[in-house]
Parts: C-alpha cells; structure tokens; sequence
C-alpha cells in the first residue's frame, strides 16, 4: 500500500509549480483550531467536536481523494481526531476523544500557511500552502464520523468503506464525550484545558512528515446550559500535541519524543514534585501520536532500597462500539523497576486495553528517594522484533545502607540477608566484607552475625 500511495504522489508532483515550502513531500499541520460546538449532555456526560483547518506546507500536492476519478469511493483522505485534555494538580490527562471524521474535498484557500497557495488541480488534492477549514459543526456531523480501531496511524492506512459511514444516534454518539464533572470549575480548582486535533493521511506518512500532525489551543470553561460552554483562551499552537502544552506551561517538565523504527512516535513526559516530607510524586504522561505497534507497558527505574507507596493510573475510556476494553493497569515492582502492564497480551485478546494512538495514559507514585536519570521503558502491544523500547527519564535514586547487616538492603533485617551474605561470599560480591577489613573471608559470617544481632 504504501508503494501504491508514493507512486500516486510522485504521479501527481509534476502537477505542483514550485512553491517556498520547507518540507519535501506533502505535509499537513492543523493551523487553526476553532469552535468548538456543544451538543448536549446526558447523564452528566456532555458531547463536543472541534473545527480544524489544515495547512500543506510541503512541497507536493496531499491526496484529498472522497472518490477516484471514475467516481469509486477511495480511502487517500485525511481522517481527523479531536481530543480535549485537562492539566491540574501537576497533571496532564485527556478527557474526551472522539471519531474520526473523514475528508471529502479541499477548498485550497489562500492566506494563513505562511506562503502562497499553490492551487491544486481539483478539490481532491490538498496544494502546497493552501488551507482548508472544517468547521466544529461539520466536524461534530455523525455520519462523516468513523471508528479509530481501524486506522493504522503510522501508515495512514484505513478501510473503504470505514466502519460507522452514515449512521447516527444521540447527542453524544461519535462525538468527544467529557464527563461533567472534569469541566466543574468548583471540583477542578486551577485547572487548564486544552483542544487538540490531529490528522492522519497516508501520503504525508509516507513521506515521514507525519511527527507535526497534532496541534493544541487552550480553552476556558463558561456557565453551564445543557453541558458546560467552552471558549478558547489562546491560540492554536501548531505542530504539537496537547501532552506538550504540559511542558509549555510548566518549566519543570520535561517531555522526550520516542521514535519506534518503521512504527510512529509516542511522547512521554514526566513531573517530579517534592512533598515536603522526606518524599517525592513522581508524574508520568505518555502519548501515543501515531504508532500502531501500540504500548504494553511502561516501566520506570527505581533504585536499591527505595520505598514506593501510593502507585496510580488513568486512562481515556472508549465510546459509541469502539471494541477496546477499558481495564486498567496493573502494577508490579521488581529489582530496578516498577512497570505498569496492560492485562492482557495481543495474543489473549487483539482488544486489550494497550496505548493506543491517539490516546494518553498517566502513571505515578511516591518514593522516599529524589530523583536521578536513568532508564526505563516502554513495551509493544503488536508483535514486533524489538518488544521493548528505552526511553531516558528519572526515576528514584538507590538509598544508600550504612546497616552492613542488610546484605540485600530492603531496609528489613530478616533471613533474607543471611542468603543475600551466603551469596555474596560465595561471589565475592559487594557485602561480603562485614568487618571492613576489605578481605572477604569467614571472618565476616561472624561479623555479619554481631551486625545482625546489633540491629545493623
């Protein structure tokens, strides 16, 4: 497919004059994001969409293809996502998404991309910087809108017809769907919001300019009338999606782009908060943007001796017949890590509730310990050869034990430690030396059994 999608654009390039386009290839941003519209509420969840407007700043005509040209319906068109998230209490978490709502022809208008447009052939192309806006209202049209289960977003690929063509149902079908309590300013005190759309089309992924498809715009909350009014608060920020209007607003977050080869990008960025009492909250945001390989797992360092209480998670619930499954994470701590999992493998069930694009899941805790680099990691959903990806982040410095006695140092003197001592001699590893001769020797069984009685 993707051989078929270069050969059309490169069919088609000839057709662009050139233009003074920085990127090569097709290239869609949102440039502006408007609205939004307001739907209604149903028990105490309220439906919205947003308007986007795309820019082509690339080089090349963007396929915009509703049909070919013999009139067969085609699927070489933008679909459009729409998400709205909420920063509060030093975290980011999305709150509502929506359906997709699949492009039908590009009016190539003029005047916001940043240099001229280059007018394409027909509506079924996108031309170098040349906009097209689709209003909250036409995005927020239920019979335009089609599931995301069957996107590949790192492809741009999808099926035609798309699942959910020309069907409808209440105010809340399709649309992005917030809970009403998220939007109370008297519950969310100090909370931000913001919108995000993002598109995904397959010949601006093929030509690898897919990383700057999402943008973000700030919103307010206004009076409540059948669901809570939103009003934007700033403008649109092009070319980043919402989990970086975190980093924006808060100079001590620190966000990291994961680029999975032959796959798409996923975000992680991360919040250490000192509470003031000898323990720190760790907070963690991953993203996923546009990788179909999907996540499994999030993992983060944690060093020798560290206490962690207070573990958490949340994710973004699915809607309207899409057929993923909501079950939360599970947690487990092992040496050097503690990593969140989702409960199923690919294998046991296709649906499981992994990251998936276009969604973003929180992850945090407490530690006794402040914060150091290091490593941990993110795991795939799909079958791939390279399960695992690192990603550099901090995590919770070991805690060094000046208790000789507690060989395997989890702070507990127990049986445990005599085993820990046990190997340690035979290994002649870190441990061993219990009466600080540097020699590791049986001198140090009775040592280690005077520190043991002594409390260290």
């Amino acid at each position: 497919m993707l051989k078929q999608i270069k050969a059309i654009a490169a069919g088609f390039a000839g057709l662009c004059a050139a233009t003074s386009a920085a990127q090569i290839g097709p290239d869609v941003i949102v440039a502006e994001i408007t609205g939004p519209s307001k739907w209604g509420s149903i028990n105490g969840m309220t439906a919205y969409s947003l308007g986007t407007t795309s820019c082509n700043i690339g080089d090349e005509d963007l396929l915009w293809d509703d049909e070919l040209f013999d009139g067969t319906p085609a699927n070489l068109h933008p679909v459009i996502a729409q998400n709205i998230f909420m920063i509060s209490n030093d975290r980011i978490t999305q709150i509502g998404q929506s359906w997709l709502k699949h492009g039908f022809l590009a009016l190539n208008l003029n005047g916001i991309c940043g240099f001229a447009c280059d007018q394409a052939p027909s509506n079924n192309f996108l031309g170098p910087g040349c906009y097209d806006p689709y209003s909250s209202g036409l995005n927020g049209s239920q019979g335009g809108l089609g599931a995301k289960f069957e996107v590949n977003a790192a492809t741009g690929e999808y099926p035609w017809p798309f699942t959910g063509d020309g069907t409808g149902g209440n105010a809340l079908f399709k649309r992005i769907q917030v809970e009403n309590s998220k939007l109370n300013p008297s519950q969310n005190p100090g909370a931000r919001y913001f919108a995000e759309g993002h598109y995904i089309t397959p010949d601006d992924a093929a030509a690898g300019n897919d990383n700057n498809n999402a943008s973000y715009r700030e919103m307010s909350v206004g009076g409540f009338n059948n669901g809570y009014n939103l009003n934007f608060a700033g403008d649109t920020v092009r070319g980043k999606p919402a989990i970086l209007a975190w980093a924006d607003i808060d100079a001590s977050v620190e966000a990291i782009a994961v680029d999975i080869e032959d796959d798409g990008r996923f975000w992680v960025a991360y919040k250490v908060i000192d509470n003031g009492d000898g323990t720190f909250r760790y907070e963690f945001a991953v993203q996923n943007l546009s990788s179909h390989l999907s996540a499994a797992s999030f993992s983060v360092p944690v060093g020798d001796g560290v206490t962690i209480t207070n573990v958490g998670f949340s994710d973004i619930g699915y809607h309207s017949g899409e057929p993923f499954n909501s079950i939360d994470w599970t947690t487990a701590e092992s040496s050097g890590g503690l990593t969140w999992s989702v409960t199923e493998s690919f294998q046991q069930n296709q649906n499981a509730n992994a990251l998936r694009w276009g969604t973003l899941y929180n992850f945090w805790f407490d530690a006794d310990s402040a914060p150091e680099a290091g490593s941990g990691q993110i795991g795939l959903f799909r079958p791939t050869d390279s399960p695992e990806v690192p990603v550099e982040m901090v995590g919770p410095a070991a805690i060094p034990t000046d208790c000789l006695a507690d060989v395997n140092m989890d702070n507990t003197l127990d049986g445990g430690d005599f085993f820990a001592w046990v190997n340690a001699f035979s290994e002649n590893l870190p441990g061993c030396d219990q009466n600080g001769d540097e020699v590791c020797d049986q001198g140090d069984f009775f040592a280690w059994v005077a520190n043991f009685g002594a409390g260290c």
